[in-house]
């Protein structure tokens, strides 16, 4: 099979040209993301790889299904940025990578918050100065305290094993309620309730039209005061002005981010040298309880080895099995 591969970075040739040494696939990598524009390159061939910030709107699948392909691989888990109908309605059969490194995730997030409350980044600066002051570097102990984990799929339960191993008390919200989850005493609950009983509030949910914004001025306004949020997720599931606005009130004490609402504009590329157009970004980054990283919760070695395998794989029983189709799931 020939692979358009889209948005390429060194790490992805890596690993996917040792994955592909059991395969035999083409693959042609590509530096450009996938939109309508960059979707002539894929003119010739049988698949189009994606990743998380590529446009798979019902535009481009229209302009890729033109171009012969008839295959989209996703290396993410997420298919919110794919129009599905619109590959159903063209004949295109869409796979994804459902779970490549759930532990990975989870224990980002716990760095997050980790590091936000033991200020650690803030102290590594100051003693490379020759600063020891403990003023300004306070935090408190994780036993004892309430923590809430929205969503308990694979990552959200990794994430709940370690904040119990912890000695948080756990509260849960999920439609579907894992019952090992619960023999550890993870306790379920109503979203209104993990929203107002927790200390620290960690998001591992889907985005779906239902759960876009679910953090906004009204569920802020249901939280205790100094919460710390955590989003390991995707961006929208924050409303950024509404969290600022928390923020500056003092609502939401400490906040990690590896996502961002309109990541797309920045994330995965240096803009070391660039001028920052986004106020929102631009304004989170000036308060001094706040910790973003670049979408970074998902690379380790062995997620990326899962992410090249499995996307590899997918396509391999696609080309064995015409017949596959619109398969979201192989493994």
């Amino acid at each position: 099979m020939k692979i358009a591969f889209f948005n390429t970075k060194r790490y992805d040739r890596r690993f996917f040209d040792a994955a592909n040494a059991d395969h035999g696939h083409t693959i042609d990598y590509l530096e450009p993301r996938l939109d309508d524009h960059s979707a002539l390159i894929a003119d010739g061939h049988d698949a189009a790889c994606l990743f998380v910030n590529d446009d798979g709107s019902a535009k481009v699948i229209e302009a890729l299904a033109r171009r012969g392909v008839k295959h989209l691989a996703l290396r993410s888990a997420g298919f919110n940025h794919v129009d599905l109908q619109a590959a159903e309605k063209h004949g295109l059969s869409v796979v994804r990578v459902p779970a490549y490194s759930p532990h990975g995730v989870a224990e980002h997030a716990i760095a997050l918050m980790m590091t936000l409350n033991r200020m650690t980044h803030r102290a590594f600066n100051r003693v490379r100065e020759g600063n020891f002051a403990l003023e300004g570097l306070l935090g408190f102990e994780m036993h004892g305290r309430t923590a809430g984990v929205v969503g308990t799929g694979k990552i959200g339960a990794a994430a709940a094993r370690i904040l119990a191993g912890f000695g948080c008390r756990v509260l849960a919200y999920d439609k579907y309620e894992n019952e090992e989850l619960k023999q550890l005493g993870v306790q379920y609950v109503s979203q209104e309730e993990l929203f107002r009983d927790s200390e620290i509030i960690t998001l591992h949910c889907p985005l779906m039209p239902e759960t876009q914004h679910l953090i906004n001025a009204d569920t802020l306004a249901q939280m205790q005061d100094v919460v710390m949020l955590i989003n390991t997720s995707r961006g929208k599931l924050i409303d950024t002005d509404a969290v600022i606005d928390a923020l500056k009130s003092g609502r939401v004490g400490h906040l990690g981010l590896d996502v961002y609402e309109e990541e797309e504009k920045l994330f995965f590329e240096d803009h070391s040298d660039d001028i920052l157009h986004d106020d929102e970004f631009a304004r989170l980054l000036t308060f001094p309880n706040v910790l973003i990283t670049g979408h970074q919760a998902f690379f380790t070695k062995h997620a990326l080895k899962e992410i090249a395998s499995v996307t590899l794989t997918n396509l391999t029983q696609l080309d064995r099995d015409e017949s596959c189709y619109n398969r979201l799931e192989f493994q």
